[in-house]
């Protein structure tokens, strides 16, 4: 068994959703509505982009997060996109379907390393697409879940992604730390107090998302 992971560039309601602004938007398909989890600085744009395209008939938010239910499913609205390239290769797309940056990242599950080749093919025919990662799924508990959720992993912006690899690259979470702030500040290009308001900014993403699945 294989699984691949797909970026692909094209339009669609929660693609459109998040292109120029700072969201990330997955997105679970249940045939007559969908369920849908939004988070990053800019959760407006979504939001009100899945009102007006598919529509609303529930909404839960919080600072920098809102789950939605949809009025109809997006198959709806005549975006068969992914599953009209996976059907003749007999593929399954792993929810949820993730949109970020005007773009759909999807899992794709194959039993022939071939289909996976096909499938990518096929979409680049019509869309621009790109191979993120690829593996073989080898035993019945592998190192990544098959089924992952997703949302427990936050969306970072740039600067929160650099600062935290430079942190760890540092040394900054050794015990005891092999570096200061204001060392990998000086590395990293900026003020020794964007580098903490980043990495702050970055941990509190990450606790507040994982927190519940570590602790029973």
């Amino acid at each position: 068994m294989y699984e691949a992971t797909f970026q692909i560039d094209h339009t669609s309601p929660y693609a459109d959703a998040t292109d120029r602004c700072d969201a990330h938007v997955e997105m679970w398909c249940n045939q007559y509505c969908d369920l849908v989890y939004v988070s990053g600085t800019d959760v407006e744009t979504p939001v009100e982009t899945v009102r007006d395209t598919i529509g609303v008939q529930d909404l839960v938010r919080r600072d920098g997060e809102a789950i939605l239910i949809t009025d109809s499913c997006l198959l709806d609205s005549g975006d068969d996109l992914l599953e009209g390239y996976l059907r003749p290769h007999r593929c399954l797309s792993l929810p949820p379907l993730t949109y970020a940056d005007g773009t759909l990242l999807a899992r794709v599950l194959a039993l022939e390393e071939e289909r996976l080749t096909d499938v990518y093919h096929d979409i680049s025919e019509d869309h621009h697409v790109t191979v993120k990662a690829k593996r073989e799924i080898r035993s019945v508990v592998p190192d990544v879940p098959i089924l992952m959720l997703d949302s427990a992993l936050p969306s970072l912006s740039e600067g929160q992604q650099r600062a935290l690899a430079l942190a760890v690259e540092s040394g900054y979470y050794e015990i005891p730390r092999e570096t200061t702030t204001g060392e990998v500040a000086q590395a990293m290009g900026v003020s020794r107090r964007t580098f903490e308001e980043h990495l702050r900014r970055a941990e509190n993403k990450i606790v507040k998302n994982l927190l519940e699945y570590l602790i029973a």
